[in-house]
């Protein structure tokens, strides 16, 4: 059975140009017009790959390394082997990121599962839907009466765009993912399984039951944004639900009707975030966190992972535990109870 090959790099870069993206200063005496054909981790990677380094815990796996240039920090410069090529750079992970983007374009985003090109047989897209020249639909994708698509943009088999939604240009919407009531700048990515603008869990309780509210919001996508596999975005009750230019979320990520999310913020794997909540610009929340609703994140806050927020952060916080708090008092706490719990141990405790 042969081994199949996922992403197989675009081309060879040279030496100089790998230094350029990467924003390193190449050595001189070094050959710009060597060929760097693939890139890998350190312990595998070959004389014909690149590498990076930042990171202690790797010092001896760089060591050892067998690739052919490694971007590195300053700091590590000195533990490159003989063998190996440095090039020092202030962000070598961030320089590695645009490498691989040069080296491995169809990596940086779901493409066509069936290799198409324009709108494939098989695929439903109504007479009334408008797209732009380079769109590509694959099979099994269905585009609602009036849709409009930007140009080069691509829906993957299995994705549905709702009636009158809108997509921009250079976007890519993964397998199997929905696009409802929703507005969708440019270049953005959805990636398979994602849920876009479906009502939210919106109900008047009552003894005699729970009443449905209708959701009549949309969802507004900015420009850049990138969303994960399987996560579900809920349009508005009456204001719209909106994910601010640039922002990044992760697989699994559930977000209520009438949030706003700023720009530039990080949403880390299985956060919740509850209804009418709003996170200013340049917010992290780590993975697991749970927001209460109707509450402000300010702007470049950092939550830690599996924290529960429910009450307002101030702009500029690193706030942890459960209710989360700022990360000293919550670190005065877990020292407290650790002395407490140590003090009270039974001598057989000990024993075990």
């Amino acid at each position: 059975m042969s081994d199949p090959v996922f992403f197989s790099a675009s081309g060879p870069l040279t030496l100089a140009e790998v230094a350029d993206l990467a924003g390193a200063v190449l050595p001189a005496g070094l050959d710009g017009a060597i060929a760097i054909r693939g890139a890998g981790p350190l312990e595998s990677a070959g004389p014909d790959d690149l590498v990076y380094m930042d990171n202690a815990k790797y010092a001896q796996a760089l060591e050892r390394t067998r690739a052919r240039v490694c971007l590195v920090s300053a700091r590590f410069a000195a533990r490159v082997p003989e063998g190996t090529l440095a090039l020092v750079s202030r962000e070598p992970y961030r320089g590695f990121a645009r490498v691989l983007a040069r080296l491995f374009p169809s990596a940086a985003r779901p493409t066509s599962l069936f290799g198409a090109t324009g709108v494939s047989p098989g695929s439903f897209v109504h007479p009334s839907a408008r797209l732009e020249p380079g769109v590509v639909v694959d099979p099994g994708a269905v585009v609602g009466p009036g849709a409009e698509i930007g140009a080069e943009t691509v829906l993957a088999a299995g994705a549905v765009i709702g009636p009158g939604t809108r997509i921009g240009r250079g976007c890519a919407i993964g397998p199997g993912a929905s696009v409802l009531h929703a507005l969708v700048g440019n270049r953005v990515i959805i990636h398979g399984g994602a849920r876009i603008g479906q009502d939210g869990f919106g109900f008047a309780m009552g003894a005699g039951g729970h009443l449905k509210v209708p959701q009549v919001g949309r969802v507004i996508i900015q420009d850049d944004v990138e969303i994960g596999a399987n996560t579900t975005v809920d349009r508005g009750a009456s204001r719209d639900t909106v994910i601010g230019e640039g922002t990044k979320i992760d697989n699994l990520v559930q977000i209520a009707h009438n949030v706003v999310i700023g720009r530039h913020c990080v949403i880390v794997a299985q956060v919740g975030i509850s209804g009418s909540t709003t996170l200013e610009d340049y917010v992290v929340l780590g993975g697991q966190v749970g927001v209460v609703g109707h509450l402000r994140i300010g702007m470049g806050s950092q939550i830690a992972g599996s924290s529960n927020v429910n009450k307002d952060v101030p702009p500029g916080s690193r706030w942890g535990g459960t209710p989360a708090k700022p990360v000293r008092e919550w670190f005065r706490e877990m020292t407290t109870l650790k002395t407490l719990a140590a003090r009270g141990r039974a001598p057989e405790d000990d024993a075990e």
